[in-house]
Protein backbone atom coordinates (compact mmCIF):
# COMPACT_ATOMS: atom_id res chain seq x y z
CA UNK A 1 0.00 0.00 0.00
CA UNK A 2 1.28 3.47 -0.77
CA UNK A 3 1.52 5.91 2.12
CA UNK A 4 -0.82 8.65 3.14
CA UNK A 5 -3.07 6.64 5.43
CA UNK A 6 -2.93 3.03 6.64
CA UNK A 7 0.25 0.94 6.42
CA UNK A 8 3.50 1.67 4.60
CA UNK A 9 6.98 0.30 4.14
CA UNK A 10 9.96 2.57 4.73
CA UNK A 11 13.37 2.47 3.09
CA UNK A 12 16.07 3.85 5.40
CA UNK A 13 18.09 6.24 3.26
CA UNK A 14 20.50 7.41 5.96
CA UNK A 15 21.11 6.66 9.62
CA UNK A 16 23.48 7.77 12.35
CA UNK A 17 22.16 11.32 11.96
CA UNK A 18 21.86 13.49 15.05
CA UNK A 19 18.25 14.62 15.21
CA UNK A 20 17.68 15.32 11.50
CA UNK A 21 14.95 17.70 10.35
CA UNK A 22 14.13 20.02 7.43
CA UNK A 23 14.60 17.60 4.50
CA UNK A 24 15.00 19.06 1.00
CA UNK A 25 14.69 16.72 -2.00
CA UNK A 26 17.28 17.86 -4.54
CA UNK A 27 17.12 17.44 -8.31
CA UNK A 28 20.30 15.32 -8.30
CA UNK A 29 18.64 12.68 -6.09
CA UNK A 30 20.31 13.71 -2.83
CA UNK A 31 18.41 14.92 0.20
CA UNK A 32 19.70 17.78 2.34
CA UNK A 33 18.79 17.84 6.03
CA UNK A 34 19.74 19.79 9.09
CA UNK A 35 21.13 17.87 12.06
CA UNK A 36 20.00 19.88 15.05
CA UNK A 37 22.12 18.12 17.67
CA UNK A 38 25.19 18.02 15.41
CA UNK A 39 24.58 21.67 14.38
CA UNK A 40 25.17 21.01 10.68
CA UNK A 41 23.60 21.18 7.24
CA UNK A 42 24.15 17.71 5.79
CA UNK A 43 23.69 16.04 2.39
CA UNK A 44 22.49 12.42 2.26
CA UNK A 45 23.74 10.86 -0.94
CA UNK A 46 23.92 7.25 -2.20
CA UNK A 47 24.04 5.71 1.28
CA UNK A 48 26.51 8.21 2.71
CA UNK A 49 26.33 11.60 4.37
CA UNK A 50 28.54 14.65 3.99
CA UNK A 51 28.54 17.91 5.94
CA UNK A 52 27.86 21.00 3.83
CA UNK A 53 28.26 23.54 6.63
CA UNK A 54 28.66 23.83 10.39
CA UNK A 55 26.11 26.35 11.65
CA UNK A 56 26.25 26.11 15.44
CA UNK A 57 23.19 26.73 17.57
CA UNK A 58 20.23 24.62 16.48
CA UNK A 59 19.54 24.49 12.72
CA UNK A 60 15.88 23.49 12.68
CA UNK A 61 14.37 23.93 9.19
CA UNK A 62 15.69 24.42 5.67
CA UNK A 63 14.50 25.46 2.22
CA UNK A 64 15.96 26.35 -1.18
CA UNK A 65 15.69 30.07 -1.91
CA UNK A 66 15.36 31.99 -5.18
CA UNK A 67 19.16 32.21 -5.56
CA UNK A 68 19.71 28.45 -5.14
CA UNK A 69 21.13 28.81 -1.64
CA UNK A 70 19.73 26.98 1.39
CA UNK A 71 17.99 29.15 3.97
CA UNK A 72 17.94 27.84 7.53
CA UNK A 73 15.87 28.54 10.62
CA UNK A 74 18.24 28.34 13.61
CA UNK A 75 16.62 28.00 17.04
CA UNK A 76 19.80 28.89 18.91
CA UNK A 77 20.49 25.46 20.38
CA UNK A 78 19.17 22.88 22.81
CA UNK A 79 20.34 20.40 25.44
CA UNK A 80 19.90 16.70 24.74
CA UNK A 81 19.33 13.42 26.57
CA UNK A 82 19.24 9.83 25.32
CA UNK A 83 16.92 7.17 26.71
CA UNK A 84 16.62 3.64 25.35
CA UNK A 85 18.16 4.60 22.02
CA UNK A 86 15.95 7.67 21.52
CA UNK A 87 17.39 11.19 21.51
CA UNK A 88 15.23 13.85 23.18
CA UNK A 89 15.57 17.64 23.13
CA UNK A 90 15.58 18.65 26.78
CA UNK A 91 15.67 22.44 26.99
CA UNK A 92 17.49 25.56 25.91
CA UNK A 93 21.27 25.33 25.43
CA UNK A 94 23.58 26.78 28.07
CA UNK A 95 25.35 28.83 25.36
CA UNK A 96 22.10 30.00 23.71
CA UNK A 97 22.64 33.43 22.13
CA UNK A 98 19.38 33.94 20.26
CA UNK A 99 17.64 32.60 17.17
CA UNK A 100 18.32 33.60 13.56
CA UNK A 101 17.70 33.05 9.87
CA UNK A 102 20.81 32.00 7.95
CA UNK A 103 21.79 31.55 4.32
CA UNK A 104 24.16 28.76 3.24
CA UNK A 105 25.99 28.83 -0.10
CA UNK A 106 25.91 25.22 -1.30
CA UNK A 107 29.05 25.63 -3.41
CA UNK A 108 31.28 26.99 -0.64
CA UNK A 109 29.51 26.21 2.65
CA UNK A 110 29.68 29.89 3.60
CA UNK A 111 27.08 30.86 6.20
CA UNK A 112 25.58 34.35 6.40
CA UNK A 113 23.21 35.59 9.08
CA UNK A 114 20.26 37.43 7.55
CA UNK A 115 18.00 38.14 10.53
CA UNK A 116 18.18 37.79 14.29
CA UNK A 117 15.42 40.23 15.20
CA UNK A 118 12.27 41.86 13.90
CA UNK A 119 12.30 45.52 14.83
CA UNK A 120 12.96 45.75 18.57
CA UNK A 121 12.18 42.10 19.19
CA UNK A 122 14.87 39.39 18.98
CA UNK A 123 14.03 36.14 17.26
CA UNK A 124 13.83 33.40 19.87
CA UNK A 125 13.67 30.03 18.10
CA UNK A 126 12.92 30.12 14.34
CA UNK A 127 11.65 26.69 13.41
CA UNK A 128 10.34 26.16 9.87
CA UNK A 129 10.17 28.11 6.60
CA UNK A 130 8.72 28.17 3.10
CA UNK A 131 9.24 30.44 0.09
CA UNK A 132 6.43 31.83 -2.04
CA UNK A 133 6.68 32.31 -5.80
CA UNK A 134 7.53 36.00 -5.29
CA UNK A 135 10.72 34.92 -3.48
CA UNK A 136 9.52 35.97 -0.03
CA UNK A 137 10.23 33.85 3.02
CA UNK A 138 7.53 32.79 5.47
CA UNK A 139 8.82 31.36 8.75
CA UNK A 140 7.67 30.46 12.23
CA UNK A 141 9.35 31.36 15.51
CA UNK A 142 8.37 28.60 17.90
CA UNK A 143 9.84 30.24 21.00
CA UNK A 144 11.48 28.42 23.91
CA UNK A 145 10.20 26.53 26.92
CA UNK A 146 11.87 27.90 30.03
CA UNK A 147 11.75 26.42 33.55
CA UNK A 148 8.77 28.54 34.68
CA UNK A 149 7.51 30.26 31.53
CA UNK A 150 7.12 29.85 27.79
CA UNK A 151 7.74 32.26 24.94
CA UNK A 152 4.82 33.13 22.72
CA UNK A 153 5.19 32.27 19.05
CA UNK A 154 4.90 34.18 15.79
CA UNK A 155 4.75 34.00 12.01
CA UNK A 156 7.07 36.25 9.98
CA UNK A 157 7.64 37.24 6.36
CA UNK A 158 11.03 38.34 5.12
CA UNK A 159 12.99 39.22 2.00
CA UNK A 160 15.60 36.67 0.92
CA UNK A 161 18.32 39.34 0.67
CA UNK A 162 18.11 40.32 4.34
CA UNK A 163 16.60 43.74 3.62
CA UNK A 164 13.17 43.49 5.26
CA UNK A 165 11.32 41.45 7.86
CA UNK A 166 7.75 41.89 9.11
CA UNK A 167 5.70 40.24 11.84
CA UNK A 168 2.58 38.78 10.21
CA UNK A 169 1.05 37.36 13.40
CA UNK A 170 2.20 36.92 16.99
CA UNK A 171 0.74 35.28 20.07
CA UNK A 172 0.47 31.51 19.50
CA UNK A 173 1.36 28.78 21.99
CA UNK A 174 3.92 27.44 19.54
CA UNK A 175 3.79 27.52 15.74
CA UNK A 176 6.04 24.91 14.20
CA UNK A 177 5.52 23.76 10.58
CA UNK A 178 4.49 26.24 7.90
CA UNK A 179 3.36 25.85 4.29
CA UNK A 180 1.41 27.52 1.49
CA UNK A 181 -1.65 26.33 -0.41
CA UNK A 182 -0.97 25.59 -4.12
CA UNK A 183 -2.53 28.92 -5.18
CA UNK A 184 -0.71 30.77 -2.36
CA UNK A 185 -3.90 32.28 -0.98
CA UNK A 186 -3.52 30.50 2.37
CA UNK A 187 -0.58 30.01 4.73
CA UNK A 188 -0.86 27.04 7.08
CA UNK A 189 0.81 26.76 10.48
CA UNK A 190 0.94 23.69 12.72
CA UNK A 191 0.58 24.48 16.42
CA UNK A 192 2.53 21.86 18.33
CA UNK A 193 1.19 22.02 21.86
CA UNK A 194 -2.49 22.06 20.89
CA UNK A 195 -2.26 19.65 17.93
CA UNK A 196 -4.03 22.20 15.73
CA UNK A 197 -3.61 23.10 12.08
CA UNK A 198 -4.40 26.79 11.57
CA UNK A 199 -5.05 28.50 8.22
CA UNK A 200 -4.52 32.20 7.54
CA UNK A 201 -6.09 33.64 4.40
CA UNK A 202 -3.74 35.98 2.54
CA UNK A 203 -4.47 39.38 1.05
CA UNK A 204 -1.16 39.34 -0.86
CA UNK A 205 2.47 38.24 -0.50
CA UNK A 206 3.36 38.45 3.19
CA UNK A 207 0.01 39.93 4.17
CA UNK A 208 -2.51 38.05 6.31
CA UNK A 209 -6.10 39.08 5.63
CA UNK A 210 -7.72 40.54 8.73
CA UNK A 211 -10.93 39.00 10.02
CA UNK A 212 -13.45 40.25 12.53
CA UNK A 213 -12.29 39.55 16.06
CA UNK A 214 -8.84 39.27 17.60
CA UNK A 215 -7.60 36.12 15.85
CA UNK A 216 -7.09 36.31 12.07
CA UNK A 217 -6.71 32.56 11.55
CA UNK A 218 -9.16 29.68 11.40
CA UNK A 219 -8.66 26.23 12.88
CA UNK A 220 -8.76 23.55 10.16
CA UNK A 221 -8.39 20.51 12.44
CA UNK A 222 -7.46 19.59 16.00
CA UNK A 223 -6.01 16.24 17.04
CA UNK A 224 -7.65 14.61 20.06
CA UNK A 225 -5.92 11.25 20.17
CA UNK A 226 -4.57 9.42 23.19
CA UNK A 227 -1.67 9.59 23.74
CA UNK A 228 -1.72 13.25 22.78
CA UNK A 229 -0.74 13.99 19.19
CA UNK A 230 1.61 16.95 18.87
CA UNK A 231 2.28 18.61 15.52
CA UNK A 232 5.72 19.32 14.07
CA UNK A 233 6.60 20.33 10.49
CA UNK A 234 4.46 19.92 7.38
CA UNK A 235 4.36 19.69 3.60
CA UNK A 236 1.51 20.38 1.18
CA UNK A 237 0.41 18.14 -1.68
CA UNK A 238 -0.37 19.28 -5.22
CA UNK A 239 -4.07 18.82 -4.45
CA UNK A 240 -3.81 21.10 -1.40
CA UNK A 241 -3.84 18.52 1.40
CA UNK A 242 -1.56 19.26 4.35
CA UNK A 243 0.70 16.46 5.60
CA UNK A 244 1.78 17.15 9.18
CA UNK A 245 4.50 15.21 10.98
CA UNK A 246 3.02 14.10 14.29
CA UNK A 247 4.92 13.44 17.51
CA UNK A 248 4.53 11.01 20.46
CA UNK A 249 1.59 9.18 18.81
CA UNK A 250 3.83 9.19 15.75
CA UNK A 251 2.93 9.43 12.11
CA UNK A 252 2.06 11.74 9.23
CA UNK A 253 -1.42 13.21 9.60
CA UNK A 254 -2.90 14.26 6.26
CA UNK A 255 -5.52 17.00 6.60
CA UNK A 256 -7.80 18.15 3.78
CA UNK A 257 -8.82 21.83 3.58
CA UNK A 258 -12.26 20.84 4.93
CA UNK A 259 -10.67 19.38 8.09
CA UNK A 260 -11.13 15.68 7.32
CA UNK A 261 -7.97 13.71 8.03
CA UNK A 262 -6.28 10.35 8.24
CA UNK A 263 -2.92 9.17 9.52
CA UNK A 264 0.02 7.06 8.43
CA UNK A 265 1.69 5.53 11.49
CA UNK A 266 5.48 5.64 11.79
CA UNK A 267 7.92 3.88 14.16
CA UNK A 268 9.74 6.89 15.70
CA UNK A 269 8.03 9.03 18.37
CA UNK A 270 9.93 12.02 16.98
CA UNK A 271 8.63 11.86 13.40
CA UNK A 272 9.31 15.51 12.65
CA UNK A 273 9.32 16.38 8.92
CA UNK A 274 8.23 15.26 5.47
CA UNK A 275 9.16 16.50 1.99
CA UNK A 276 8.27 15.39 -1.53
CA UNK A 277 10.35 14.85 -4.65
CA UNK A 278 11.10 12.50 -7.52
CA UNK A 279 9.97 12.81 -11.12
CA UNK A 280 6.31 12.32 -10.21
CA UNK A 281 6.58 14.10 -6.81
CA UNK A 282 5.33 10.96 -5.03
CA UNK A 283 8.60 10.08 -3.30
CA UNK A 284 8.25 11.14 0.34
CA UNK A 285 11.23 11.56 2.64
CA UNK A 286 10.45 11.54 6.37
CA UNK A 287 12.79 12.33 9.26
CA UNK A 288 12.79 9.86 12.14
CA UNK A 289 14.64 12.25 14.40
CA UNK A 290 14.69 10.35 17.69
CA UNK A 291 16.53 7.41 16.11
CA UNK A 292 18.57 9.57 13.71
CA UNK A 293 17.21 8.21 10.43
CA UNK A 294 16.00 9.54 7.09
CA UNK A 295 13.31 7.29 5.59
CA UNK A 296 11.72 7.13 2.16
CA UNK A 297 8.32 5.85 1.05
CA UNK A 298 5.91 6.22 -1.84
CA UNK A 299 3.00 8.61 -1.28
CA UNK A 300 -0.53 8.13 -2.61
CA UNK A 301 -0.64 11.56 -4.30
CA UNK A 302 1.95 13.98 -5.66
CA UNK A 303 3.46 16.56 -3.38
CA UNK A 304 3.44 20.23 -4.28
CA UNK A 305 6.52 21.24 -6.26
CA UNK A 306 8.14 24.14 -4.41
CA UNK A 307 9.03 27.27 -6.40
CA UNK A 308 12.84 27.04 -6.29
CA UNK A 309 13.47 23.29 -6.06
CA UNK A 310 14.58 22.77 -9.67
Amino acid sequence: MTAGGGAASFEIVAEGLRFPEGPIAMADGSVIVVEIQRQTLTRCWNGRTEVIAHLGGGPNGAAIGPDGAVYVCNNGGATWVERNGITYPAGIAADYAGGRIERVDLATGKVDRLYDRCGDHPLRAPNDLVFDRAGGLWFTDFGHDLPRQRDKSGIYYAAADGSKITEAFFGSLGYNGIGLSPDETVVYAAETLTGRLVAFDLAGPGEIARRKGRFPGRVVATMKGEPREYFDSLAVTAAGNVCVATLLAPGITTIAPDGSHDKLETPDIFTTNICFGGTDMRDAWITFSGTGKLAKTRWREPGLRLPFNA
